[in-house]
């Protein structure tokens, strides 16, 4: 068998589909069994722990929630580390440079590869193959997963032949969606308790230089309607602005915006909204400001 697959949560259980779809068979895990069950009805076969994915696959993608989750799935006591087939192993998480760097030398020493390659573009994009793949490791592990990767991505950037360069481009990526959302999420806030019709205020947003991936997707599909369902845990934002804040303690860069959109979504988990979707970040600054986002859509 040659591929297996980790972590079928939201956002793993699309890029799944599409590698079982390309290959045929899988070995798939993931704590809660639930989520493997359309994975089960393709044939695939459902396993009870990493090592046993790593015993049966020779390249396992991993698609995590966590920095814990993941270094337990690498080396854990019931790790890929263990297995027997496994020959590399592809991280698709955002885990920060330490968290990789870490798994790459313990699992390096067990003569397996590891490869970096987060995602990008969200669920709906991972369903539809138009996800954006970005790969950083040695050349020739990349030229024998890119098939593979290939079978989920539309896209796939190759930054450089160091695991971890990857997780910066994906930290950066992150930081400027959040940043688009929190400075949208307070526009529209902004116009709302100035009694201006927020549906014109977008629509002159999208028209001109302010308009962002917040201004044309997120906010109107997602925050205007009131559902807030775009799909991204709040506690998975938190996780990643943690990162990105420690890579710039790591590297001693001046990160003025950013810092205040970390210091934004530490503020919203301690409020009580880590569990909520990430779009609930307009919850947080519609209660500061004593005003909602009217809902003027379905």
């Amino acid at each position: 068998m040659t591929a297996g697959f980790i972590g079928t949560g939201n956002m793993g259980l699309p890029l799944a589909t599409h590698i079982l779809d390309h290959e045929k068979s899988m070995s798939v895990y993931d704590v809660d069994t639930s989520v493997t069950q359309t994975l089960a009805e393709k044939q695939a076969h459902i396993a009870a722990s990493p090592v046993e994915v790593a015993s049966q696959a020779e390249t396992v993608f991993a698609c995590l929630p966590s920095v814990d989750s993941f270094r337990a799935v690498g080396a854990g006591p019931d790790g890929v580390i263990y297995g027997t087939a496994i020959k590399t192993f592809v991280n698709l998480g955002t885990m920060g440079t330490e968290a990789v760097g870490e798994i790459e030398q313990v699992l390096g020493a067990k003569g397996i590869d590891v490869f970096d390659c987060p995602i990008t573009g969200g669920t709906q994009r991972a369903w539809d193959k138009t996800i954006t793949a970005i790969a950083s490791g040695p050349q020739a592990v990349f030229e024998r997963v890119k098939p593979l990767i290939e079978a989920f991505a539309a896209d796939v950037f190759y930054i450089g032949d160091r695991v971890g360069q990857a997780q910066v481009v994906k930290m950066v990526n992150n930081m400027m969606s959040l940043t688009n959302l929190a400075s949208c999420l307070e526009g529209m806030v902004l116009g709302a308790k100035a009694g201006i019709d927020v549906e014109k205020m977008l629509a002159v947003i999208n028209s001109g230089s302010g308009q962002n991936s917040a201004s044309l997707t997120k906010v109107p599909r997602h925050v205007m309607n009131r559902k807030f369902d775009l799909g991204g845990p709040m506690y998975i934002s938190q996780k990643d602005v943690t990162l990105w804040r420690d890579e710039v303690e790591r590297l001693g860069v001046t990160q003025w915006v950013g810092n205040t959109v970390h210091h934004l979504l530490m503020q919203a988990c301690a409020m009580g909204y880590g569990p909520g979707d990430m779009t609930e970040l307009a919850k947080v600054i519609e209660q500061m400001s004593d005003v909602e986002i009217p809902k003027t859509r379905e």
